[in-house]
């Protein structure tokens, strides 16, 4: 009846905790979302997330070179659209003079080997807010994804390395693919937002980026509910996990993160391409409201989900933590 198995021998001191750790993090795990606005050397702050700033491009290629230094490899790249550039077809997203096809090719000039993946979705260049085009009351599917296929092939011949779609219409990593190979783009690569939820975690990105929903003169949905996925579901994102993989896609991810740690896994386990997480603004804004209270020690707090979201599968890690956590792991 004597426990011959005592799972303490393994937990007595931190060196025999390393030697039989089962998930370890470093730099490379993570990706850096950066918002990019016009001007010239200038950032500011997000109040909804301390410590993430809109910046300028010149800033911009700095703060790169400052997050490779890290041992960060990639970096997820957002732009704030000027107001009087937005519309309902998006078209300002595949202009070739345009701020996020001006960021890729800064940034790869400056630090070649840092990975740019490029966001793919037209709700910062909407007048609505919508991550589509809208006909008759409803995203326009289809004309949805014509725009997408133009915005990619802009964001590689400015020099992506891969581009990431984030805005779920159906069909369109087959569509994105094509578009691709047919521009000569064999080689750059589909990060596809596969299973991402209707989410309220996402309230701080959209003040980033002012790319809520919003009132219009014509009918236009009130949410994104039509097309980012019901939270209730979880074989749903299985589903468009596998179909985005026959699509074509390099990469699937998962979005939020730690509440849906369940969903990583169960995509994980499904697919034979990498899983990435995005470790959503709201998620990164409790934990820093709670520690300017007192409540929770930030830097503990911090690794641990990270951790945790490496354990439940995630290959990549998309993270405004990116740089904290780097500077951790580095010591």
């Amino acid at each position: 009846m004597f426990p011959l198995q005592r799972g303490r021998r393994l937990r007595v001191n931190e060196s025999i905790r390393s030697l039989v750790r089962e998930t370890t993090l470093s730099p490379s795990d993570f990706m850096f979302p950066m918002f990019i606005m016009e001007g010239e050397n200038a950032k500011v702050e997000i109040p909804s997330m301390p410590g993430i700033f809109r910046r300028t491009l010149d800033l911009t290629v700095e703060e790169v070179k400052e997050l490779y230094a890290l041992g960060i490899r990639a970096v997820n790249i957002y732009v704030k659209v000027n107001d009087n550039l937005k519309d309902n077809t998006g078209k300002e997203a595949w202009n070739e003079n345009g701020l996020m096809q001006n960021a890729i090719r800064a940034i790869k000039k400056a630090c070649p080997e840092m990975i740019v993946m490029p966001d793919v979705a037209l709700d910062p260049y909407s007048i609505y807010g919508h991550d589509g085009i809208i006909e008759n009351g409803d995203i326009a599917n289809d004309a949805t994804n014509n725009a997408l296929v133009k915005m990619a092939v802009s964001h590689a011949q400015a020099g992506a390395d891969f581009v990431a779609p984030s805005d779920m219409m159906d069909g369109r990593v087959l569509r994105l693919r094509q578009g691709l190979d047919e521009a000569g783009f064999h080689n750059v690569g589909i990060m596809s937002y596969s299973a991402k939820y209707a989410s309220a975690f996402y309230g701080p990105f959209r003040d980033a980026l002012d790319s809520a929903p919003r009132e219009a003169d014509i009918v236009v949905p009130k949410d994104k509910k039509t097309y980012q996925m019901d939270y209730a579901n979880r074989i749903e994102a299985v589903k468009e996990a596998l179909w985005d993989v026959e699509e074509g896609a390099d990469m699937v991810m998962v979005k939020p993160g730690i509440a849906y740690l369940d969903i990583v896994r169960e995509v994980k386990n499904a697919v034979n391409v990498p899983v990435t997480v995005f470790h959503v603004s709201g998620e990164y804004a409790m934990i820093k409201a709670a520690s300017e209270r007192g409540w929770l020690d930030h830097d503990k707090i911090m690794m641990e989900q990270l951790m945790c979201i490496k354990r439940a599968g995630a290959s990549l890690i998309s993270t405004y933590f990116a740089k904290e956590a780097a500077i951790i792991l580095n010591k």
